[in-house]
C-alpha cells in the first residue's frame, strides 16, 4: 500500500482506520440487498473495516444491514453510527443508541456522532455520550458536519473528548480547508470525509479523468487518493457493488505526484478565504 498509514490515532491514542465504506442510501431497496451485503463484505475482505452508518439512513434499514453484514466479524469492523440532532438531549441520545445497538445486532459502537448541530445545547450531548461511553455502548464519540464556530463552541463546553468531524470533503468542497482543518489539526481531531466522490459527480470532469489516464486508474480512485493523501483524513466512500469496493480499495496504491496536485489544484482551487461547510 502505497498509504502511509494504515490507520489515524484519535485524540485518545486509539487508532481508526483510515479507509471505510459509508452506507448512505444501502439497505433501503430489498431488491439490492444481496449485492449490498456483498459489496459490505467485499470491503471487509479488502481491509476497509471502517463502517459508517446512521439511524437516519432508511429509518434504520442501513443500521439493520450493516449488522448483517458484521454477524462473524464484528471483532474485525470499526463501526461508527450518528444519532440525529432532534436526538441529540442527554436523554434522547442514550435512547437513540440503544435503539441502533438493538437493529445493529452489536453490544458497543466504536464511534458515536452527532449527525449535524441541532437545537439542544452541546453540554447536554457531551453529557449524554459520556454517559454512553461509562456504559460501554460507545468506545468514542465525535461531530459530523461542524464548522469552525462549532467546533469552537464544542470545545469551549468541555468537548475535549471529541475523537472526529465528519465532513464533507473532496476535490469540489475545499473550503474547509483554509480555517476548519487547521483547527482540527492543531488539537489532534481527525476528518472523516463523507462523499469523497461527490456522489460521483467528479468522475466526468475532465481534469480527473487526464490524471487517472496518466497512471492508468479511474477518476474514482484519483478522487479517493487525493483525499487519503492528507495527514490525518480518512475516507468513506459507499459502494453497493463489490467490483466498485475492489476498484476503491486500490486507489489505496495510488501515488499521485507533484504535477498530478497541481493540476488538479487548477482545476479545484483551494479557498481563498473562509467559506461556510457544505453538506448534503
Amino acid at each position: 500500500m502505497t498509504l502511509p498509514h494504515a490507520s489515524i490515532e484519535l485524540p485518545s491514542g486509539q487508532t481508526m482506520p483510515v479507509f471505510g465504506q459509508g452506507t448512505w442510501y444501502l439497505g433501503e431497496r430489498p431488491a439490492r440487498r444481496r449485492d449490498e451485503l456483498a459489496a459490505l463484505h467485499a470491503g471487509l475482505d479488502l481491509g476497509m473495516t471502517l463502517i459508517d452508518t446512521a439511524e437516519m439512513y432508511g429509518d434504520g434499514a442501513s443500521e439493520e444491514l450493516v449488522g448483517k453484514a458484521i454477524v462473524g466479524r464484528r471483532d474485525d469492523v470499526f463501526l461508527v453510527d450518528e444519532v440525529l440532532p432532534s436526538n441529540g438531549s442527554r436523554q434522547g441520545a442514550v435512547q437513540a443508541c440503544r435503539r441502533s445497538l438493538q437493529r445493529l445486532g452489536v453490544d458497543h459502537i466504536d464511534l458515536y456522532l452527532l449527525h449535524w448541530r441541532g437545537l439542544h445545547p452541546l453540554s447536554e450531548m457531551i453529557e449524554a455520550f459520556a454517559e454512553l461511553v461509562d456504559a460501554g455502548d460507545i468506545g468514542q464519540w465525535g461531530v459530523s458536519n461542524f464548522d469552525l464556530s462549532d467546533m469552537t463552541e464544542l470545545l469551549d463546553a468541555g468537548g475535549n473528548d471529541c475523537a472526529t468531524n465528519q465532513i464533507l470533503y473532496n476535490l469540489s468542497r475545499r473550503g474547509s480547508e483554509y480555517d476548519l482543518l487547521p483547527c482540527l489539526r492543531e488539537h489532534r481531531i481527525p476528518v472523516m470525509a463523507y462523499s469523497p466522490i461527490e456522489q460521483g459527480r467528479l468522475l466526468g470532469h475532465d481534469q480527473v479523468a487526464e490524471v487517472a489516464a496518466r497512471h492508468g486508474a479511474t477518476p474514482a480512485q484519483v478522487a479517493l487518493a487525493w483525499v487519503l493523501r492528507r495527514e490525518m483524513v480518512a475516507a468513506i466512500p459507499r459502494s453497493s457493488n463489490s467490483e466498485h469496493t475492489r476498484q476503491n480499495a486500490e486507489a489505496r496504491d495510488l501515488h499521485l505526484t507533484e504535477e498530478d496536485i497541481a493540476a488538479l489544484d487548477r482545476a479545484f482551487p483551494p479557498p481563498a478565504g473562509p467559506q461556510p461547510l457544505e453538506m448534503l
